[in-house]
């Protein structure tokens, strides 16, 4: 018999206030001020999409079998992001234009799936953000094999808590818990504007090493060799 382990209730949604300031925030900006967290570069955009910022809901499947996606879909809600943990394997596409249709439907704002995807096209036409490691023609079914549902797993090298916020654009994928989620955010929204500067006074003239501090720190390595 297959052996299903789904948890007893959806996590909480983010608050809004802080959805606000997380949609702000730049990956590659939070790469700057912490070093874990950060889904492996394998996992690339189907398309273009995003940015995108949500509350993660985590699926395990195995192999041959999406049943327990197929499933899961009935119950997402909007500004959830649907994060699939593989277990190992890189060959069947769980994930197409079939479910995205469906997690699009009920609200959901992207998907991160640790294996490949099939239908990009259609997942593009649909409009939800999805990242995979590739594109695969060969498909899962319903083999009723198992799995489970909002209980940790992995994902990209990362361990993914249902309820854990997901960062996700063109740069890379965070998962954030949410304890300190606010004052991090806030971190990296002050880095942010401090890069405009950055921008701005070197477009105006300045280099870029006696803005950042650079050209000093190797001028005075040079000077006390």
């Amino acid at each position: 018999m297959p052996r299903y382990l789904i948890a007893d209730s959806m996590p909480d949604p983010i608050p809004v206030q802080l959805l606000q300031k997380l949609r702000e925030v730049e990956t590659a900006t939070a790469g700057h001020l912490r070093d874990t967290g950060f889904m492996d570069g394998g996992l690339r955009p189907v398309w273009p999409g995003g940015p995108v910022v949500g509350c993660a809901v985590t699926v395990s499947i195995s192999g041959t079998d999406s049943t327990l996606l197929h499933h899961i879909t009935g119950l997402l809600r909007p500004g959830d992001i649907v994060v699939v943990d593989r277990l190992g394997d890189n060959r069947y596409a769980c994930w197409g234009g079939g479910v995205t249709n469906a997690a699009k439907c009920a609200g959901a704002v992207g998907a991160i799936v640790d294996g490949p995807a099939t239908d990009p096209e259609e997942i593009e036409s649909f409009g939800l953000p999805v990242w995979s490691r590739g594109i695969s023609a060969i498909t899962t079914r319903l083999a009723n094999l198992g799995g489970s549902f909002n209980n940790p797993v992995s994902c990209g090298g990362v361990p993914v808590h249902a309820g854990d916020i997901i960062i996700a654009d063109q740069s890379g994928i965070l998962v954030l818990p949410r304890d300190g989620a606010e004052a991090f955010a806030d971190q990296c929204l002050r880095a942010q504007e401090k890069g405009l500067d950055r921008i701005h006074r070197v477009r105006d003239g300045e280099k870029l090493g006696d803005v950042s501090g650079a050209s000093r720190m190797v001028l005075e390595a040079l000077a006390a060799q």
